[in-house]
């Protein structure tokens, strides 16, 4: 029998289309792998474990379906640490092949895994707040819908200066790049609104006394702390008990809300500002609180909620490619697209550098029905992570650290 070419063609796209079809379906079919990089020992375990409850709830509500994939979670412990956040990276990579990774949780664990993220060209969703990855040094494949070190601090030290009207403050946090990042950001905002900051002090991240530190605090009118993990706790208590009464903010750690079952009434007063509070009165709130508190009889803080969020862009983003995610590119393409309107923590969009925009909440800590409650005081909306700066010139200084911005003269 004679061929033509044209039906030869027609044949070979024929036989390719069929091929090609059943793969793509299996792609689509086979379970979306998702990998979680938390922390469950340690100092931040607190905090990590929250992450891996918050991720929890979310599948369980979407019946570990997103976007029409089932999904399969791998949930890695790194220790908190650098070298444990780079292994377990590679173990989800390398073994497990995992599609995409939400976490680590600190700053200087995404510092140490973000350069292989980007060359093995692996989409990550961070809670960790490493400034520069959205700022200086942007990764083409990281997203964060959290917010960075300094994001909450900025409005912090605005309502610090303009509304609590503190006028020489000491800070206090942890020796590490979210310390340092937070801290700047505070000074930066607070200076720029009249403040002047005393002193900066740095405890290291596993202090069981801060008495030497608190010792140093004085011949000021306030206190900003950052710490994380459960260090709050133990900072809170040993304040009170050395008598220091000068008023206390905070940023999105040092007043996490599943830290209130656990602080006394030496508590009550601390102002912080974070991107999530758990008194939101939006349904979609509401429902993750009921969903936390039932499946693990937990309150949720911003650890919980901001893995929540993520899984909620994951599904978005699947939604936009039809469910697929093997093509890299493609996939944080629409990742970065996402916006959403019904989070817990609020409406969130993305700016071009693939860091989250959204409210951030000042709260003082109350009690209520016998019970401390965080209440919101003061929301500050569309907060970038460049504050009301302009992006350029915030670009032109350096990322904040323990030196940046320097202490002045009050």
């Amino acid at each position: 029998m004679k061929v033509r070419r044209r039906t030869a063609l027609k044949l070979m796209l024929a036989a390719s289309s069929a091929v090609a079809a059943p793969a793509l379906l299996r792609a689509q079919n086979a379970p979306f792998k998702l990998g979680l990089l938390t922390v469950k020992t340690g100092p931040l375990a607190q905090g990590g474990i929250q992450m891996e409850q918050g991720t929890m709830t979310y599948l369980k509500e979407k019946n570990s379906t997103l976007a029409g994939r089932k999904v399969e979670l791998f949930s890695a412990d790194t220790g908190g640490n650098p070298a444990g956040a780079r292994t377990k990276a590679q173990e989800l990579i390398e073994r497990d092949n995992v599609d995409l990774i939400l976490g680590p949780l600190a700053a200087f664990e995404l510092l140490a895994i973000t350069d292989y993220i980007r060359d093995h060209k692996t989409p990550l969703l961070s809670l960790a707040a490493a400034d520069d990855l959205t700022q200086r040094r942007p990764n083409p494949y990281f997203l964060r819908a959290s917010a960075t070190s300094s994001q909450a601090m900025h409005p912090m030290g605005h309502y610090a200066a303009t509304e609590m009207k503190l006028k020489r403050v000491i800070t206090i946090v942890e020796d590490t790049a979210f310390g340092y990042e937070q801290m700047g950001g505070f000074q930066a905002t607070f200076q720029q609104d009249g403040g002047c900051v005393v002193n900066k002090l740095w405890p290291p991240i596993v202090t069981p006394d801060y008495t030497p530190y608190l010792a140093q605090i004085r011949e000021c009118d306030g206190v900003c702390q950052g710490l994380a993990g459960s260090n709050p706790l133990r900072f809170v208590t040993q304040y009170a008990d050395l008598g220091l009464k000068y008023p206390v903010c905070a940023g999105e750690t040092g007043g996490d809300d599943a830290l209130l079952r656990s602080f006394g009434d030496e508590a009550l007063g601390l102002i912080s500002c974070c991107p999530y509070t758990a008194d939101l009165d939006t349904q979609a709130n509401k429902r993750f609180v009921s969903e936390m508190e039932k499946n693990y009889n937990v309150l949720p803080g911003f650890y919980a909620a901001g893995l929540y969020v993520n899984c909620a862009v994951v599904e978005a983003g699947l939604a936009k490619t039809e469910g697929r995610g093997d093509d890299k590119e493609a996939f944080m393409a629409a990742l970065k697209s996402v916006s959403l309107t019904d989070t817990p923590r609020g409406p969130i969009k993305f700016d071009h550098l693939g860091n989250v925009i959204g409210s951030f909440y000042i709260r003082r800590v109350e009690k209520a029905n016998g019970k401390l409650i965080n209440r919101t005081i003061k929301i500050y909306e569309n907060v970038s992570q460049f504050w009301t700066f302009d992006e350029k010139a915030f670009l032109a200084h350096p990322v904040y650290s323990r030196d940046y911005p320097p202490l002045t003269k009050c």
